[in-house]
């Protein structure tokens, strides 16, 4: 029964309207802005009505501001997870509680994670208690190389976790996109290509002007995914074609560099592959997720402008697409210009609370002779302010600087090091629960006191 009523007023507490922002300033810490430079002692970071105003050393606490004292601790800003499933399912197994894919879909290009978020999961409520702010939710291809339209959110204790849908399109190459696509990589692409070029006629003929991407905070009930006038078009098309009309409608956006594609890939020889699109399609804003090999195409890819989003710990050829993979991957694009955010489809898809384990792996890296790694301001920008402008939220989200959203995170030391944990949460300036259904067992077995244990059956 206890079980059941901490998850009804938790139930009840997504309901209610959001809490209002918290003035409040934090003295003496030790401070990490996000933006790649090292720690700042001593530190003050000063927050007025949900916007950091200032943060750094020298800074004064405002008379009558609600002060906290930070001595001993760190304040950085939240973690902002590049790419994860968070709110799209509850138990993995269980396919009635699983919405990361859908495999007897008549639709992909077209299908929107954020009619399906759910802000009340525990995964939710873990993440947030592990100091995860924002994150960008997408849903993996199964039927098809695209996953559909991923969307940007917080992990706020409120009922509206969404602050951009439709952010970005997914789309599966190298060996996964070619298994879905006929058993080769000539298939994914001759796919991808037809239906890139699809979507630009498609959007020609319908007379669509640009600016269809999505605006922020728009989860209106009668908003299906696409702009209607794409699906009410009646432009001819030929009997060849492999997408749906909502899919073609969904990938117009893409095409014209309104909508970022996130493009699963490994194998270097697949990035240059990828690269090689902005020729055809040279307003197309990609983004390389995986590129487990993309040191060997560090150069092209910087040169490209190209930000890569990648698992830092694939050290192993997993796979034939990653024979040359090495932990000293993400230091080596990092050395030649590539904006590179820690994430990735394998390590930290479903606990993206783990990317500061994986960012400390890249700072004692960096004292291997011959391995190549990250300061711990380079490092520690890889989960906060370098994903936050991929996804299009530079300076706003993953920073402690004037004017960036008021998300930030006090830890009881060193957030890079295993010992350490956060002990408080804002969001927007607000401050987060803490507890979740993990934090619930924990204090129920604390001890073996027999009372606080579930009712056992009666026989």
């Amino acid at each position: 029964m206890k079980r059941f009523l901490s998850l009804a007023v938790s139930a009840i507490a997504l309901a209610a309207s959001p809490a209002a922002a918290q003035d409040v300033a934090i003295t003496n810490a030790t401070v990490a802005t996000g933006d790649g430079s090292d720690p700042i002692e001593g530190a003050t970071v000063v927050v007025r009505g949900g916007r950091v105003v200032a943060a750094g050393s020298g800074v004064g606490a405002p008379a009558g501001m609600p002060v906290i004292d930070g001595s001993g601790m760190w304040v950085t800003p939240g973690m902002f997870s590049p790419l994860t499933t968070l709110g799209l399912w509850d138990v993995g197994a269980v396919q009635s509680s699983n919405d990361q894919s859908a495999s007897d879909s008549p639709f992909s290009a077209a299908l929107d994670v954020a009619t399906a978020l759910n802000p009340s999961s525990q995964h939710v409520a873990v993440n947030r208690a592990g100091g995860v702010t924002r994150a960008s939710i997408l849903s993996f291809p199964s039927s098809s190389i695209f996953g559909g339209q991923g969307a940007i959110v917080d992990l706020g204790a409120d009922a509206d976790m969404l602050v951009r849908r439709r952010a970005f399109q997914y789309v599966a190459m190298g060996e996964q996109g070619a298994r879905i696509a006929g058993g080769s990589r000539t298939a994914s692409h001759a796919l991808l290509r037809n239906a890139l070029r699809e979507a630009r006629q498609y959007g020609r003929d319908a007379q669509i002007p640009g600016g269809s991407a999505a605006p922020e905070r728009n989860p209106t009930g009668d908003d299906i995914g696409v702009d209607p006038r794409l699906i009410d078009s009646r432009s001819e098309r030929g009997n060849d074609v492999l997408l749906t009309r909502f899919d073609a409608a969904a990938l117009v956006p893409v095409v014209r560099g309104e909508q970022p594609l996130y493009v699963g890939v490994e194998r270097a020889s697949d990035i240059r592959q990828v690269l090689a699109l902005k020729r055809e399609f040279p307003r197309i804003d990609l983004v390389l997720v995986g590129a487990s090999e993309g040191w060997l195409a560090a150069n092209e890819i910087a040169a490209a402008g190209v930000p890569v989003i990648t698992d830092p710990v694939g050290n192993l050829p997993e796979a034939f697409e990653e024979l040359a993979a090495t932990q000293s991957n993400v230091g080596r694009m990092v050395r030649a210009g590539v904006k590179v955010a820690i994430g990735g489809l394998t390590n930290g898809i479903e606990k993206p609370l783990n990317a500061t384990q994986y960012a400390g792996n890249l700072v004692a890296l960096g004292k291997i002779p011959g391995a190549a790694g990250l300061s711990w301001g380079q490092a520690f920008a890889t989960i906060t302010s370098a994903p936050a402008e991929i996804s299009g939220y530079g300076g706003r989200f993953g920073v402690l600087a004037p004017g960036a959203a008021g998300d930030l995170v006090i830890w009881d030391g060193d957030p890079l090091e295993l010992s350490s944990a956060p002990t408080r949460v804002f969001i927007d300036g607000v401050e987060q629960p803490l507890d979740n259904h993990q934090t619930r067992l924990r204090d129920r077995y604390r001890d073996l006191d027999e009372s606080d244990l579930p009712k056992a059956y009666d026989w």
